[in-house]
């Protein structure tokens, strides 16, 4: 599918695009004609994503942006407005893992995905909505996990926090639908990125054959899916949780 300037005259703000998702989802939307704005916890972070953009020849910015900070929507939307930029797509992308087995996970561990994982969704979509209303155009595209509809062990806080994307995402579908605003879900399942890669050798060959298409996703593929949902040719499509996982979960 050729979606080659699509976007033209779009602006996409985009969670955790320094490395990973993120990154591909960045340069996808850039590629697709979108300005983007990404952010990351750091300044060095956020310097590294105006690089890449700016490597790829796509018009964009970096900011830093800790979301689990108090204040830091508000930090947002003074930055954005200093980059005179209006967000028409939002993806929230940005998660945090404290993995460990509920009956010796920290309270902290718990406040701190549900935090950064479920409730940045909630405001920044705040943050986003009124100018979308306004406009009667945007999208909004929570990348979620398959561990939000499957579970799975050690993570029953990112489980819960991205099942409660879930929720949201279908909750505000419903409220926005009408003002030419769709609101949708990318789940992906295993995926090739520095964390997976990280893992032992044994870890990820046992990872790999519980997929049916036998491999890890790459983070280009999810990055394809969130562009198609931002599209023109996504407009009839929200409420939706599409999985891009080869086949690991199905429904």
């Amino acid at each position: 599918m050729d979606m080659h300037n699509e976007l033209e005259a779009r602006t996409a703000l985009v969670t955790g695009a320094s490395r990973g998702i993120g990154c591909a989802i960045a340069l996808k939307l850039g590629a697709c004609g979108a300005r983007v704005i990404g952010t990351a916890t750091t300044r060095e972070g956020a310097e590294g994503i105006r690089a890449t953009l700016g490597e790829a020849g796509i018009e964009g910015v970096g900011v830093a942006l800790d979301l689990a900070a108090d204040g830091a929507t508000t930090a947002l939307a003074a930055e954005l407005k200093t980059q005179d930029a209006v967000p028409d797509i939002l993806v929230n992308n940005a998660g945090i893992t404290r993995d460990g087995l509920l009956p010796r996970m920290s309270e902290e561990d718990w406040d701190a995905v549900i935090e950064v994982n479920l409730k940045s969704a909630y405001r920044l979509s705040k943050l986003c909505l009124r100018s979308m209303i306004r406009a009667k155009w945007g999208r909004i595209i929570n990348v979620t996990s398959v561990s939000g509809l499957m579970g799975n062990p050690g993570q029953s806080n990112y489980a819960a926090a991205k099942a409660g994307i879930g929720g949201f995402t279908r909750s505000l579908a419903r409220e926005v639908a009408s003002r030419g605003i769709t609101v949708n879900c990318v789940a992906p399942g295993f995926i090739d990125t520095d964390m997976t890669r990280a893992l032992p050798a044994e870890q990820r060959a046992a990872l790999g054959g519980q997929i049916p298409a036998g491999r890890f996703g790459a983070p280009e593929e999810i990055a394809h899916v969130v562009a198609m949902l931002a599209s023109p040719g996504g407009g009839y499509i929200t409420g939706e949780t599409i999985c891009v996982s080869g086949g690991l979960y199905m429904r």
